[in-house]
């Protein structure tokens, strides 16, 4: 069930990549998913993008619906803010807070000279969890903001190709991606539908194992697809469909049911 958590982990972190500086002046985006695998919804998205030239701000909900909450309950709202250093995302402030599987789960993690500093980390992870060494911390970001920079790439080169260090206060990963081509995405339901570029990723836990978890077992890259587009014109490029394996539900594909300008202050009312 702790694999289910993370892969969980893992789809919503990717939903959450539509950042891109040509959207700088647009208006922030709020786009709805939900998260299909063996012929039912096991998870719920939403998600509110805010970029300018020289920052953005993130801000994500999701909870597990349906059988996968039988498994998997949980519920999440994550937050990050960060500015831009050339090419390079440098988040400033990352804070989530849910329950999953019944207990309360907090991270909240700031940066100094450019690593990440743990603030609060509740449960510590101490007894379960292998701890973190200092120097693999080191010029790391937050998940959303890996996904921000790997959705900047596609903004501004039209391909996928690129790699980000990741520290989200328990594990080290690195997120890798690269393109496959354009596709043609078909109507099925009442999901977002036309051409879009799709992309393969995966990413590599490299530090922070679960003490009682075989390591190669841990360490095995997840992969998946996405395929990326701007949902409406003059809006970023997001993710509009996701595909990757989830250990007890075989195939979970995520799709965009809609996206629409908004604000952040309109979504917290």
């Amino acid at each position: 069930m702790r694999s289910t958590a993370i892969s969980t982990g893992l789809l919503a972190s990717i939903l959450m990549s539509g950042l891109s500086p040509s959207a700088a002046s647009a208006q922030p985006v709020r786009a709805v998913y939900e998260v299909y695998a063996a012929g039912m919804t096991i998870l719920q998205v939403e998600a509110v993008f805010d970029i300018s030239a020289t920052g953005y701000r993130i801000e994500t909900r999701l909870r597990t619906q349906g059988i996968a909450a039988s498994f998997v309950s949980g519920e999440q709202v994550s937050r990050v803010s960060g500015a831009w250093a050339g090419a390079v995302a440098r988040p400033e402030a990352f804070h989530s807070q849910g329950t999953w599987r019944g207990q309360a789960r907090l991270i909240s993690l700031g940066w100094e000279g450019g690593d990440p500093v743990v603030r609060r980390l509740e449960p510590a992870d101490e007894e379960n969890r292998e701890p973190v060494p200092q120097e693999a911390r080191r010029g790391t970001i937050d998940a959303l903001s890996a996904m921000a920079l790997l959705s900047r790439t596609v903004a501004g080169s039209g391909h996928c190709e690129g790699q980000a260090p990741v520290f989200d206060g328990r594990r080290r990963s690195i997120f890798l991606s690269s393109t496959v081509q354009q596709d043609l995405i078909r109507p099925w339901r009442a999901a977002w539908h036309g051409q879009a570029l799709r992309c393969h990723f995966e990413s590599r836990l490299l530090a922070g194992f679960l003490r009682d978890q075989p390591r190669d077992r841990a360490a095995a890259p997840q992969r998946g697809t996405a395929w990326i587009a701007a949902p409406y014109p003059g809006a970023p490029p997001i993710p509009v469909r996701i595909e990757m394996a989830s250990r007890w539900f075989g195939t979970a594909t995520a799709v965009l049911l809609r996206a629409e300008a908004s604000t952040l202050a309109e979504w917290r009312q």
